[in-house]
């Protein structure tokens, strides 16, 4: 019986066609790159579940991006699957194991996060180096599929290497960072807050993690952009809220957008 993400990247094959060689993932906030490419589907069209929270419009966008000779053929998912909303890892992994089933090569993830040190003012963006997994849940727990990848992934250069290189020869002002995922759904309190800054966290955040280990383990490289949206719990003088986090990636979302263009142009 086919799986689940083998239905989606039939769907996404019937729909679309070729395979893209980048599967752009889009954070809170950060949906207008998805704007350059006119060819979208909905979530549902695809197979997807619906995200159901602000900022994740749920639709996926496929086209050529960049200039030229330059330009890829990607998939932009424009919204993304959260633990926090009752989806299984399973379920949050659904886009990375449907891209690499289609035959894309390499995924590009983006997160808005907090920052945990008083030099990341909002708009900061951290190149992921690493990540701490406190969400307590693994997209490979369960049988494993083979066909995907191995049994026992070896998670050193999960955040490749050589796309952070590429990365930070367009943008050296890319600070490298490590990130910690939390549940969710509330904001962590300030003593979790000093807890991830001794652990040897930059950022935090509530997804990421689930993604990129299963993008990893299907064989995709992973460059995954952590972009300062506000200062974690205890070093913020106002309440967090979603409202702050959306406007200030939307602050942001043109130097990330130029970015990821010119990453993708470089690959």
């Amino acid at each position: 019986m086919p799986s689940a993400y083998d239905e989606i990247a039939s769907r996404l094959t019937s729909r679309f066609g070729p395979a893209p060689e980048v599967g752009i993932v889009l954070g809170s906030g950060l949906g207008s790159l998805a704007s350059a490419l006119p060819d979208s589907a909905s979530y549902a069209e695809v197979g997807l579940p619906s995200p159901g929270v602000s900022g994740h419009g749920g639709r996926v966008h496929v086209g050529q991006l960049g200039s030229g000779p330059r330009s890829k053929r990607v998939a932009i998912f424009a919204g993304r699957l959260h633990l926090y909303e009752g989806h299984s890892p399973d379920t949050a992994a659904l886009q990375m194991r449907a891209l690499a089933r289609w035959g894309a090569k390499t995924a590009i993830l983006t997160s808005a996060v907090g920052g945990l040190h008083d030099d990341q003012p909002p708009g900061t963006v951290g190149l992921v180096t690493d990540h701490i997994n406190m969400q307590g849940q693994n997209p490979l727990r369960g049988p494993n599929d083979a066909t995907l990848g191995t049994r026992f992934p070896d998670l050193s250069d999960l955040y490749s290497r050589r796309l952070r290189d590429i990365a930070k020869a367009i943008d050296p002002t890319l600070r490298a960072v490590v990130y910690a995922a939390m549940p969710g759904p509330n904001y962590e309190t300030p003593a979790e807050i000093r807890m991830l800054q001794r652990i040897g966290a930059d950022v935090v955040g509530m997804s990421l993690v689930c993604e990129s280990i299963a993008a990893g383990h299907a064989g995709l490289g992973v460059l995954a952009l952590a972009v300062v949206a506000n200062p974690a719990a205890g070093l913020h003088l106002g309440t967090l809220t979603h409202v702050e986090v959306t406007e200030a990636m939307a602050e942001a979302s043109g130097r990330v957008s130029h970015l990821i263009v010119q990453i993708v142009e470089a690959l």
